[in-house]
C-alpha cells in the first residue's frame, strides 16, 4: 500500500472512531467555539494552490478540528498534501487543525493540488467537518465557496 493510501486510511479511520460526521450534526455537548477559516486560492494551469489558517474566535478552546476542502474538479493522482492532510475521494481532501487556542489560530495549511484535467474554473468549498464536539453557532465563517479561475489570480476568503 502507498504511503499516501496508508495515510488517507488512517485518517479516515481516525475520523470515524472520534465521531466525526456532516457538519450539521455538530451539536454536541462541548464547549461553544467559533471555527473560522481564512486564506487564498489560486488556479494556474490545471494546478490549485490554496493556504489557509483555521481560527477560533472563541469563546472556549478546541483541542482539534478537521477542515473540509471539496473541489468541482477531479484530482490528479498524487496531490501534495500537508501532513495531517488526506485525500478522501476524487474531489475532496480533509486536514487537522491542530489545537485552536481561544481566540487563536491553528496550523496553517497548504496545499498543491494537480487536477486531471485542465479546466477554466474550479469552485472551492471549504467547511469544518468535524470540530471536537464543540457547539458553533456561526457558520458564515467556516464555510466558503470560492470560485478560481485558470488566470494565476489569487481569490481570499
Amino acid at each position: 500500500m502507498r504511503r499516501g493510501a496508508v495515510r488517507s486510511v488512517v485518517v479516515a479511520g481516525l475520523l470515524v472512531l472520534c465521531g466525526a460526521g456532516p457538519a450539521d450534526a455538530r451539536s454536541g455537548p462541548g464547549a461553544e467555539a467559533d471555527v473560522a477559516y481564512h486564506g487564498r486560492v489560486r488556479l494556474s494551469h490545471g494546478q490549485l494552490k490554496l493556504w489557509m489558517v483555521p481560527r477560533n474566535e472563541g469563546p472556549s478552546a478546541v483541542p482539534d478540528a478537521t477542515v473540509r476542502v471539496r473541489l468541482s474538479a477531479d484530482l490528479a493522482d498524487r496531490p501534495e498534501l500537508d501532513e495531517g492532510c488526506a485525500r478522501v475521494g476524487r474531489r475532496e481532501v480533509v486536514c487537522e487543525t491542530g489545537a485552536l487556542p481561544e481566540h487563536g489560530q491553528g496550523r496553517h495549511i497548504a496545499l498543491l493540488l494537480g487536477l486531471r484535467e485542465r479546466p477554466a474554473e474550479v469552485a472551492v468549498r471549504i467547511d469544518t467537518l468535524w470540530d471536537g464536539g464543540a457547539t458553533d453557532r456561526n457558520h458564515a465563517n467556516d464555510e466558503h465557496v470560492v470560485l478560481a479561475l485558470d488566470t494565476g489570480d489569487t481569490y481570499a476568503f
